[in-house]
């Protein structure tokens, strides 16, 4: 918002004058031309391109305000020589008034999807774009504008005003939420660039939205004029709370940097910590990682303990992993029908895979039988193994029913041997 330093306008009042004036048609005629003609532009863009992506996108949902406002510029210029124009210069800010609340909505709901405040905010906008709109048509702006200037103080060596605060918070708003669209739209991008590691496209986001808010806030104050060295004041606060109060937040935000840089631990990586703190990493911030077991409970780890404790990433070269299950055999068995057996087993489950081939060794000649180790490998650990190792034991047992071998369990015999008397039960014996 820019204060008008000709003076007040009263484009209504000139409007109304307009309208008694025979030249009236001639500036009707130019101005549905134009917006004739940039209807056209718009479907035929919308037409030829249905399917654009990003800021094409967006310009081509805003094609018609801004063609129109593009020919309505134009056709001032062309006609004020010779008439008035008076009904093209109320256009213009119409028009420009309903892009600028095109955009903004557009804006919010890009960088705030699933915000709950979203409708009440973008109302809230409207209504100040709009009302602003009523007061510059109406002349009233440059009033208003003097009023707040006049309510001035001193903030250290600048002086400030009532209009500088009004118009340096709303040129920050809209900045800011320029900044945040425009990083929703890198995001989009890379975040659909298959080439690039999950970890690095994280990075990148993180440090292109980061980059874009900066510049958005030593935009916003230079274009209300204050003094951007001012911002060092703040930066060296931050620093000393950083350094005294701040350690353990500073210290998680660098480990999610390290985290993301190194890649030693990526989306969709079965990790495990301890023994109760295992799962698939689902999202990684620059604060914390989020872990979901197999029954949906989710971990929230700092990124600290990532970076300062030993992790066991079962994904982190290879997404293979070994799985076992044991069985034991009487001794009256066929020992290679029965190792033969559980290889064919396992290499028969669609979730076992053929190279490494399946396994199985002779452990132990233990007490009741001998024992047996059947490994295998599997390439989808986040899907668990307690569910494969059941359904490989069941066939384990159909099998070896069918085949006659037998599954030892422990037994024990008792023997008792008579010819003897017990002076327990009994009493002493003669003597």
């Amino acid at each position: 918002m820019k204060k008008n330093e000709a003076g007040p306008t009263h484009l209504l009042l000139d409007l109304w004058h307009d309208l008694q004036q025979p030249d009236i048609y001639w500036q009707l005629i130019a101005l549905l031309a134009c917006l004739g003609l940039a209807w056209g532009l718009a479907a035929l863009l919308q037409r030829r391109a249905p399917d654009r992506q990003g800021l094409l996108k967006v310009l081509q949902a805003q094609a018609f305000p801004l063609l129109a406002l593009v020919l309505l510029v134009a056709e001032r210029a062309a006609l004020e020589a010779f008439m008035n124009v008076h009904v093209i210069k109320v256009a213009v800010p119409l028009l420009l008034s309903l892009t600028v609340v095109r955009a903004v909505h557009h804006m919010l709901r890009r960088s705030f999807p699933k915000a709950l405040w979203l409708h009440s905010v973008g109302k809230f906008f409207s209504i100040l774009i709009w009302g602003w709109l009523a007061l510059y048509l109406t002349g009233a702006s440059t009033e208003i504008i003097d009023a707040l200037e006049t309510v001035s103080f001193k903030m250290g060596k600048q002086e400030v005003n009532l209009w500088m605060i009004l118009n340096g918070a709303v040129v920050m708003v809209l900045t800011l939420l320029a900044s945040l669209w425009a990083a929703s739209l890198v995001e989009s991008r890379l975040m659909g660039a298959s080439d690039l590691d999950s970890s690095l496209r994280i990075v990148l986001i993180r440090v292109s939205k980061a980059l874009f808010v900066m510049l958005a806030v030593m935009l916003s104050f230079s274009m209300v004029g204050l003094d951007i060295t001012a911002l060092s004041v703040f930066t060296g606060a931050l620093g000393a709370g950083l350094g005294l109060g701040l350690q353990k937040i500073a210290s998680n935000y660098v480990a999610g940097f390290i985290i993301l840089l190194d890649r030693s631990i990526r989306l969709g990586n079965l990790i495990q910590i301890d023994a109760n703190t295992t799962g698939v990493v689902t999202e990684i911030t620059t604060r914390y990682t989020v872990l979901r077991n197999l029954v949906g409970v989710e971990f929230i780890v700092p990124n600290e303990a990532l970076v300062a404790s030993i992790v066991q990433n079962q994904t982190f070269t290879d997404s293979r992993v070994r799985v076992g299950t044991s069985v034991a055999v009487a001794y009256s068995a066929d020992l290679e029908k029965a190792v033969a057996l559980l290889e064919e087993i396992a290499r028969n489950h669609p979730r076992v895979l053929p190279d490494p081939a399946p396994l199985a060794l002779v452990v132990m000649f233990a007490d009741s039988g001998i024992n047996l180790d059947l490994g295998f490998w599997i390439n989808d650990p986040d899907q668990g193994t307690g569910i494969l190792r059941s359904e490989i034991n069941m066939e384990i047992w159909r099998r070896f029913r069918q085949e006659g071998i037998e599954i030892p369990f422990p037994q024990r015999e008792v023997r008792l041997l008579g010819g003897g008397s017990c002076n327990c039960c009994h009493g002493a014996g003669p003597e």
